[in-house]
């Protein structure tokens, strides 16, 4: 153990020699990946292996349009990756960068100036009102200092510090100076310790995500045993014809290689951040927006998160009873009072109740004489002014403190303190008194008369009750965890909303095994007095629950939790790097109401999803199966790659960009979270697909069978049946579209992205029709005016039988819900 200084501090040399032995005051530098691991790393993904492999088919194929597209999204799963090993590097920057300020030490009796990261453990460093602390010390005997650590516990109000207690480092001095002996550094202290917990926490790969690397391993294992099928069966029954075999084999592989479920994934998430950033919150980790509208608990902060992060003065009480808000304009007593206050406050204030008292009234005047500071014996602090009438001794401090300078009988003020105190209030005495010709060396020597009492708080942000009520509304319980005073945070969480619940604190926390935890987490809503390896463990059993949380948070403090959140949200304002770094998402205005709209964001990029998957399943139903059908009747191949990388062209924008585009659904935050498990592919919704995909598949089919006995030959019948797939699947599109309602209500939905794909398919058919030079490389020939209206038939036939099966489907889906 590191004795206590000697006035003189360490020696240079001492100084050298620990910092050598001992390294910087600074977190150690995490090991990191090479370029070439992390390649490697991302190319075990099977998403980015079939993403690969479906580009270099294209481009074995010369579809360089397709391949390139696909190459691209590979590339972009590598950079992704290089950015989340950029954000972590980032995350733990912000912590070096906090924990090594500039710091005055005193080494061989003289004070330097040096930087943080070279202060060692038995170091002397001189603190004063405004600095930050550079690293964990002990402060020295007749040290009294005021230290905000709301940085480190959530705590709103600045603690009193006086001979041998810790002061930590990252906290700021906001009144007194003293020496303290430089307890530990680096990752030894305690915010190092937050740091070294952040570096070691794991992001989890979203549920989403892993159901689409399932998906798209069983598409990919489904469609190479099919294409293999297809090959050997077409070399078997077609005379050894083992080119045309592989011809027809790369053409169902092609039609049912599932590369538009991650690029759809991709573009869905691209195109939600930019949505999101619309309503100012910045989204830092693209699978928080998948997670959005599964989120079931939402953990908040109270301290700039609920709250504004700053104290007011929310009542003023006179010596005679009397009360007054300080939200109106105040009578002239209670002017005085304020005054009074503010005279008794530094004259540029670090401290954030001094700062409440110079906002409701700035100095008027006089000039400063002498400043009485705040002791450990007495827990008030004069200041004596020179003004107009002469001079007077302003105080104000601790209610029992100011008491007894006024010669009150102890418990006088006890019951208006306590009534203003279960309102969350922090509550301050205010005495003045008349100032003899030869002042006093200690407060006790002035007559002091009591003015009054004033109760200040760090007040609700407006939108907090609004927000809190639209999550109980949409399902979504809100708990407050939060390092500050039990009462004051039951305040908070009456004016919020939350309810009147009993408060857990850290004490009691402690005690609770894990089960006892997780039955706590059952009713309780606000846990107070926390410290942050508590929060962290809150987070970690409510996902043992099977909750899908969302944490905010602003702090160093809240850092951990915020990583090891399904979501982490953080505030972009007064949050701190080392929170911003950490959360998924970040709120650029602070606004606690951005989280309901960024939730009901989420929610309705999820529900566009599944429609986009839905479809994606169902279309790939009729090109599969008219890619089998001439296999299976004898007859030549309908389709070859070319006419496949058409039909992608039409499927992969109506899936990024149609579906991405489509308004939200009615109720949308009046229904409950989606189940944490819920697959986005369900029996229900594979079965709906299946069946409007074999709906499209007979429309089609139909006109394939009816051409020849119509007497178009096989360019013609390829022509129309080419026509009415593309229908079929602009009527899967209509059909896909709303889940809640009928395509005739979802005409009068807007859709832009709608309007102008459909224009664009128009067009692309009709060119592909039309011109003599498309035709010959599509293998299509005009077929008679007659049969012109059979593509049309085909879609229109799609459109209405799957609109009359869609209640069915609706009605099914919602008792399930229900009784879910």
């Amino acid at each position: 153990m590191t004795s206590d200084p000697t006035p003189e501090g360490l020696s240079t040399a001492e100084a050298a020699r620990l910092l050598l032995s001992g390294g910087p005051n600074a977190l150690p530098q995490p090991k990191k990946r090479g370029p070439v691991r992390l390649v490697l790393d991302v190319l075990k993904e099977p998403m980015l292996a079939l993403l690969l492999a479906g580009g270099l088919i294209y481009l074995a194929l010369g579809n360089r349009a397709e391949a390139v597209v696909l190459l691209i999204f590979a590339c972009l799963s590598v950079g992704i990756t290089v950015v989340q090993e950029a954000r972590t590097e980032r995350v733990l920057e912000a912590l070096r960068d906090l924990t090594s300020p500039r710091a005055l030490v005193i080494r061989d009796g003289q004070r330097l100036r040096i930087a943080g990261r070279d202060v060692v453990q038995g170091d002397l460093i001189a603190l004063a009102e405004g600095d930050r602390v550079p690293a964990d010390g002990r402060l020295t005997p007749g040290a009294h200092v005021t230290v905000d650590e709301s940085l480190l516990t959530g705590e709103s109000v600045a603690v009193q510090k006086t001979a041998d207690a810790t002061v930590f480092s990252g906290t700021m001095i906001v009144g007194g100076a003293a020496l303290a002996l430089v307890t530990a550094t680096g990752a030894a202290s305690e915010i190092g310790k937050i740091g070294k917990s952040l570096s070691l926490l794991e992001t989890e790969t979203p549920h989403l995500q892993l159901q689409m690397r399932r998906l798209v391993l069983w598409f990919a294992l489904i469609g190479g045993a099919v294409s293999l099928a297809v090959v050997l069966l077409y070399g078997l029954t077609r005379g050894g014809d083992w080119l045309g075999a592989t011809l027809a084999g790369i053409s169902v592989g092609m039609a049912m290689l599932p590369e538009e479920f991650p690029m759809v994934l991709a573009v869905f998430m691209a195109i939600g951040a930019w949505r999101i950033s619309k309503v100012r919150v910045l989204t830092r980790r693209a699978s928080a927006i998948e997670t959005l509208g599964a989120a079931s608990v939402l953990c908040t902060d109270k301290t700039g998160t609920l709250t504004e992060n700053r104290m007011t003065i929310a009542t003023l009480r006179l010596a005679d009873g009397k009360t007054h808000s300080a939200e109106t304009a105040l009578p002239p007593a209670y002017q005085a009072l304020a005054q009074a206050g503010t005279r008794a406050s530094a004259v540029t204030p670090f401290d954030p109740m001094e700062q409440a008292f110079h906002r409701l009234s700035p100095l008027a005047g006089g000039k400063l004489e002498r400043s009485y500071p705040l002791t450990p014996a007495l827990l008030a602090m004069t200041q004596v002014w020179h003004e107009e009438g002469g001079r007077t001794a302003y105080a104000k401090g601790a209610p029992e403190a100011i008491a007894a300078l006024c010669g009150l009988p102890k418990g006088a003020m006890r019951a208006a303190v306590e009534a203003m105190a279960a309102k969350g209030q922090r509550v301050l005495a205010v005495a003045v008194a008349s100032v003899p010709k030869t002042l006093p060396k200690d407060q006790t020597g002035f007559d002091f008369r009591l003015i009054g009492l004033v109760g200040l708080v760090d007040p609700l942000r407006k939108t907090v009750p609004q927000a809190v009520a639209t999550c109980k509304a949409a399902g979504i319980r809100v708990i407050m965890i939060t390092g500050d005073h039990p009462a004051t945070a039951q305040a908070i969480a009456r004016q919020a909303g939350l309810g009147k619940a009993a408060v857990v604190t850290g004490d009691m926390l402690a005690k609770l095994s894990d089960a006892a935890l997780s039955k706590a987490l059952t009713h309780t809503t606000v846990f107070a007095r926390i410290m942050p390896d508590q929060k962290l463990r809150l987070v970690q059993a409510l996902k043992a629950k099977g909750a899908i949380v969302a944490m905010t948070g602003d702090g160093v403090n809240d850092a951990p939790s915020l990583k090891a959140a399904n979501i982490g949200v953080a505030m972009g304002g007064r949050g701190t790097d080392v929170a911003r770094e950490a959360a998924s998402i970040v709120l650029l205005d602070d606004d606690f109401g951005s989280i309901v709209t960024t939730i009901a964001l989420g929610r309705r990029i999820y529900d566009n999803l599944r429609k986009a998957m839905r479809f994606i399943l169902a279309v790939h139903v009729p090109i599969a199966g008219l890619a089998l059908l001439p296999l299976v009747l004898g007859t030549p191949l309908l389709f070859g790659p070319v006419h496949i990388a058409f039909l992608e062209m039409i499927i992969d924008p109506v899936c990024a960009l149609v579906f991405e585009a489509e308004e939200e659904e009615p109720g949308l935050m009046t229904r409950p979270p989606r189940p944490a498990n819920e697959p986005l592919f369900s029996g229900a919704t594979i079965f709906w697909s299946l069946c409007q995909g074999l709906v499209a598949f007979g429309a089609v089919a139909a006109v394939f069978l009816a051409a020849p006995n119509g007497g178009l030959n096989a360019d013609q019948t390829r022509a129309v049946t080419f026509a009415a797939l593309v229908l079929s699947i602009v009527a899967l599109i209509l059909v896909n579209r709303v889940s809640s309602a009928s395509v005739f209500k979802a005409l009068t939905r807007h859709n832009r992205a709608l309007g102008v794909v459909l224009a664009l398919v128009a067009a692309m058919l009709g060119i592909v029709m039309a011109l003599p030079v498309a035709r010959a490389l599509f293998g299509f020939a005009l077929p008679p005016s007659v049969w012109h209206a059979a593509p049309v038939a085909a879609g229109l036939a799609v459109l209405l039988l799957l609109e009359l099966v869609k209640p069915l489907v609706q009605r099914r889906s919602a008792r399930k819900a229900a009784k879910a």
